[in-house]
């Protein structure tokens, strides 16, 4: 005959150690529940105790009505369901009849009315703590049979609520109380047996920096247990009265060390792949549309009901620097890139329902997950839903939890130390032990503060007393070993005072030292250096280090490489641009990490509030190019008037407003919107202070030469042909800004639009340091590919300000081809040698490249100047020139 039996735990961790040691035991018959699933079991039939995906949708529904007289302003609050529930709680478990004293405080009667809102419109098989109570206490006749013999078990507090109801069942059944013999109950009426004595424990106490050190040392800890054989993980917990400043930590570390660490108060729901796909859908409804929104939106999304039937090629011919923050633009994209899908149609129409439906921003939350989400992620996002509007989500999401999936049968235990004190374990470490922690102060409730009703009558037990009950309690009933750990500082890097539960006596542990066990591979590399000196690329490291602080000859980890390298030998045989000629002559060692080692800096601003320097002068010769092509060849630029040049930029800018945001990452509107109109200004001035240009001269723009996979665009050559620099052998392609030729054929105009601010007047701009080679490269491929042009005049014209105009023409123009010849064979005679050196650019705005230098670069540079000097030495003229 099976004997039924009961015991009552506290806390999910107790209820799931509870559970898994009557299956050890194979105890048939004994049930394992809560106080709450006690009365729930009495009630009988389908009741429960309501929860939160209950109480929130009602009491959103009860704020919703309104008719307060105290909180109506406040109730639209994001927060306020979460305060709502938090001070009815407190209520509950104190036992509080809000009617009887609510009197005339309308803070009260506000609550009251939200009270019976809830209680009408939960399901009547959900019941509020104070009726499962009542329902529970007309049936407690039924006990006997129902229950058996009951036993509270790892309680060590029972809240006012459920106190009457566990005197009425010991007047009709066996009701006994283990309890620590630091805990007296006078108001219970059962029979309480004290834990036997046990013997003296191991109690040790140990100092940190912070708490992400108190984590590490918790890990080694737990480790060094482990690697006896005679601890199990299930002996092992460690705990701290509220777990938030350690909890990323823990979740790092011991992932990284494989360590079975089980989180009873659950994992943070972002830390989990689903928890991460509701993170995506929250950015995406709150921030708007955008590119790489929906890319981390999609890549994350569950593979039903949504993201198994977008077809794989979805993004094709979709530029991936494009900023796409409209769905007018998301559009206009996926039809422009029709042609080169397979399924042409398909990712329209799976895409574009959904891309509207996001564009209408948190309103549309609810329907967004149900149509994106599935399983977890929607349970997830339902209950983030339930806790806080659509339009604070994301400040839900952050502080959602979920169940961890390991075992803590089997597993160590991270625990809030009010979940140990009802379960403990043989080995237990105790964190944060500061003045701050242990115990905590006590604050208000958030509805109802000290003022409007005293806080004893709220909370009979002040937060310090329960933090002091258990500690006590863990204390008497850890069996083998307790450590204490504080930190010496916090987080942020304030300084903590010891708790007053500290002992006297301590071990200081600090950062650099070696631990007897590391808890990871990698604490025992930093650990062991010999060790970690072993490893191929801690061997790279640490050479690197050396050549860059110790050695001051020129190293390998500053440039230098074998003589003729293959890889050099191959990026100088390619067809340059006149920007990696440029970087050839700036900066020798910058070419060979971008060309010959395809090093590409990251992009760090996807969403820029404007454009950086390059982009906008990219956007300034746009609108210079397609205003003088639209005027091309009629009524051509010589014949056009004021009028028509400023329609023309005006139908560029307007081009360029819709077809940028298509192409690459842009400011916001409004600012978008400024930014063309003030390139549209800075082309106006550039093109109205222009020359008079001769009637008989044909103008073009973005001329293209040596292009490799050449489109059908109008030049007046071949555009496929590459031009060779003699001397240098190399050969180069790329676009003029504009080109102007007579009729004749006889004269060339080649000019270089520059949206900065012009030189000093006094300064004559030749080569300016390699930065303006791009013009002189121009004038040489203009003489190669139209040889019967006899006069070739180069300007720049900087836009900025009021336009200046620095041309090079006859005799100039000639001495700077030949300065630039001879600068790029010095240049590459450089990279040949092998010896390539740094060059700070100190004139630089923003060096792309600099983080693959030390940090400390000037240090740096200063240290081995000489060599670096003596390395570039045959452009040290150039650079040093002023011109």
């Amino acid at each position: 005959m099976i004997t039924r039996c009961t015991h009552i735990v506290d806390g999910l961790l107790a209820l799931r150690s509870a559970r898994a040691a009557a299956a050890k035991d194979a105890a048939i018959g004994r049930e394992i529940l809560t106080l709450p699933l006690l009365a729930s079991r009495l009630v009988g039939g389908f009741t429960t105790p309501a929860g939160t995906d209950v109480l929130y949708p009602a009491i959103q529904t009860a704020l919703v009505t309104g008719g307060f007289q105290d909180i109506g302003g406040i109730a639209g609050l994001p927060g306020m369901p979460r305060a709502v529930l938090q001070s009815l709680d407190s209520v509950w478990r104190t036992d509080l009849d809000l009617s009887s004293v609510a009197g005339d405080t309308a803070r009260f009667h506000d609550l009251a009315l939200i009270e019976a809102r809830i209680r009408e419109s939960i399901p009547a098989t959900h019941m509020l703590p104070r009726d499962l109570r009542d329902t529970a206490s007309k049936r407690v006749d039924r006990a006997s049979k129902l229950l058996g013999p009951v036993t509270l078990s790892g309680i060590v507090e029972v809240d006012p609520v459920w106190r009457s109801l566990l005197n009425e069942i010991a007047r009709v059944t066996e009701l006994s109380w283990d309890l620590p013999e630091c805990v007296e109950q006078p108001w219970f009426k059962g029979l309480i047996r004290r834990k036997e004595h046990m013997r003296p424990v191991l109690t040790s106490a140990e100092v940190s920096a912070d708490p992400k050190s108190e984590v590490v040392e918790a890990l080694r800890w737990a480790r060094r247990l482990l690697s006896t054989g005679n601890v199990k993980a299930h002996d092992i917990a460690i705990a701290a009265t509220a777990t938030q400043d350690w909890d990323d930590h823990f979740l790092a570390y011991a992932r990284s060390a494989d360590l079975p660490v089980h989180f009873s108060h659950g994992i943070p729901a972002l830390s989990t792949p689903d928890g991460q796909a509701c993170a995506a859908l929250a950015d995406i409804l709150y921030n708007g549309l955008s590119q790489e929104r929906v890319w981390r939106l999609i890549r994350r999304l569950p593979a039903r009901p949504f993201a198994g039937s977008l077809p794989e090629d979805w993004f094709t011919g979709i530029p991936r620097s494009a900023g796409l923050r409209t769905f007018e633009q998301w559009r206009e994209s996926l039809v422009a890139s029709r042609p080169r899908r397979a399924a042409a149609e398909l990712a329209e129409q799976c895409l574009l329902p959904i891309l509207e439906l996001l564009a209408r921003g948190p309103d549309a939350g609810g329907e967004a997950g149900a149509r994106l989400l599935s399983g977890a992620s929607l349970a997830m996002w339902e209950e983030a839903l339930r806790s806080a509007p659509a339009h604070a989500i994301a400040l839900s999401l952050q502080s959602l939890r979920v169940a961890d999936q390991r075992d803590p049968a089997n597993s160590a235990v991270w625990c809030p130390a009010s979940q140990l004190a009802a379960c403990p374990r043989p080995f237990t470490r105790l964190l944060g032990l500061s003045s701050q922690s242990w115990p905590r102060s006590e604050h208000d409730d958030p509805l109802i503060p000290h003022h409007m009703l005293d806080r004893r009558k709220l909370h009979p037990v002040s937060a310090a007393q329960r933090d002091r009950l258990h500690f006590d309690a863990i204390r008497v009933q850890t069996r083998e070993q307790l450590v204490l750990s504080r930190p010496r500082r916090s987080a942020k890097g304030g300084l903590l005072t010891p708790s007053s539960l500290w002992p006297g006596n301590s071990v200081i542990h600090k950062r650099d030292r070696v631990p007897e066990h590391a808890f990871s591979e990698a604490d025992r590399l930093l650990a062991r250096p010999r060790d970690a000196g072993q490893l191929a690329h801690v061997r790279q490291a640490q050479l690197c280090w050396r050549n860059w602080q110790w050695q001051t000859g020129l190293t390998a980890h500053d440039g230098l490489s074998g003589a003729n390298h293959p890889a050099i030998e191959a990026a100088l045989a390619r067809v340059q641009s006149t920007t990696s000629l440029q970087r050839l002559l700036r900066d020798p060692l910058g070419f060979v990490w971008r060309y010959a080692l395809g090093w590409r800096s990251a992009r760090l601003e996807p969403e820029p509030l404007q454009l950086d320097a390059t982009s906008f002068g990219e956007l300034v010769h746009e609108l210079i190019s397609d205003a003088i092509a639209s005027l091309e060849p009629s009524p051509g630029f010589a014949h056009a008037s004021a009028e028509e040049i400023e329609a023309a930029i005006a139908r560029s800018s307007t081009a360029v407003l819709k077809a940028w945001p298509l192409q690459r990452s842009v400011p916001p509107p409004i600012l978008w919107l400024q930014t063309v109109e003030e390139a549209a200004r800075r082309t106006a001035k550039g093109l109205a202070s222009d020359d008079q240009v001769r009637a008989d001269t044909r103008s073009w723009t973005e001329v293209p030469f040596g292009q490799t996979n050449p489109v059908s665009e109008q030049a007046p050559w071949d555009t496929t042909i590459a031009v060779p620099i003699e001397q240098t052998g190399l050969v180069f392609g790329g676009r003029m800004d504009r080109l102007d030729i007579r009729a004749t054929g006889d004269g060339a105009r080649i000019t270089d639009y520059k949206s900065t601010k012009p030189p000093p007047k006094h300064q004559r701009i030749t080569l300016g340091q390699g930065r303006e080679l791009q013009r002189v490269l121009y004038a040489i491929a203009v003489r190669a590919l139209l040889p019967d042009v006899r006069t070739v005049v180069t300007r720049l014209i900087y836009l900025a300000d009021d336009p200046a105009t620095l041309e090079l023409k006859g005799d100039e123009l000639d001495s700077a081809v030949i300065q630039a010849a001879g600068f790029l064979t010095a240049a590459i005679a450089i990279l040949r040698s092998g010896r390539t050196a740094p060059r700070w650019e100190q004139d630089a705005f923003y060096d792309d490249m600099r983080l693959a230098l030390p940090a400390d670069r000037e240090s740096y540079l200063r240290r081995k100047s000489s060599e670096f000097r003596t390395a570039n030495q045959h452009l040290s003229r150039l650079w040093s020139a002023s011109t």
